[in-house]
């Protein structure tokens, strides 16, 4: 019962995301305003990290799951970007190299271990 309440608590905070997707005119996903809800609930103990503790986990531990079904539609897709495989494995590499950076330098940022020492 503590799963479902768990789960069923980051489920609606998903649908008032979905919610203010459709009510704000912006280009950004309702999974984005959820996550940013989620975010600010957890932030100002609105919602306690207890109330979503163990779900949360367990949805981090399957995530890799979540992806077999994009995998599967670019299998699927493979006629249509066969011609363009290498441009295709030059974006991936390249964007996944600058989000690694850009990641890296804001959590330096905010620990503050990127803050150049004299000494």
């Amino acid at each position: 019962m503590k799963y479902l309440k768990q789960f069923s608590i980051i489920l609606a905070i998903s649908c008032l995301g979905e919610l203010l997707a459709c009510w704000i005119p912006a280009p950004i996903p309702g999974s984005i305003y959820g996550i940013v809800l989620l975010f600010l609930g957890l932030v100002t103990k609105i919602v306690p990290y207890e109330a979503v503790k163990d779900v949360g986990h367990f949805l981090v531990e399957i995530m890799p799951v979540m992806f077999i079904p994009a995998a599967a539609g670019v299998l699927e897709s493979w006629g249509l970007i066969a011609a363009s495989w290498v441009q295709y494995g030059l974006l991936t590499v390249v964007t996944t190299v600058a989000v690694m950076a850009v990641a890296g330098r804001v959590t330096q940022l905010f620990t503050g271990k990127g803050e150049e020492t004299n000494a």
